[in-house]
């Protein structure tokens, strides 16, 4: 089965905002730490998402895969480090991490091939 994962970002989004104005202080301070998690100068930003990327993976969160995909992708992740990153994904979570692995190399194609046309 293959996955519509800008579709999957889409209908998030919505889902998303509406927990924003369900739970907002918690849903701030939800934003507070991703802010918090990307400051910083040690690992660049497409390291970070490739890093997300590979958690995503082992706890077997698909949303997540969709949005880390495309946060690699808008910052410059090649499929190759894309690829090593699911390998240690895999490593570490075994058989079901490869499973979602191949979901998270689906994620990237499609998010690449549709950045790659003009709009």
């Amino acid at each position: 089965m293959v996955e519509d994962w800008l579709a999957l970002i889409g209908g998030m989004n919505g889902a998303v905002r509406d927990l924003r104005q369900a739970a907002p202080e918690v849903m701030k301070a939800f934003g507070d730490m991703a802010r918090a998690a990307h400051a910083g100068g040690a690992l660049d930003q497409r390291t970070k998402e490739l890093v997300a990327l590979g958690i995503s993976v082992a706890i077997r969160c698909d949303p997540c895969i969709a949005y880390h995909a495309e946060g690699a992708i808008r910052h410059g992740a090649s499929r190759e480090s894309v690829a090593e990153t699911l390998a240690m994904a895999i490593y570490m979570g075994a058989g079901p991490s490869a499973m979602y692995a191949a979901k998270a190399l689906e994620a990237v194609d499609q998010i690449s091939a549709k950045a790659a046309k003009p709009a």
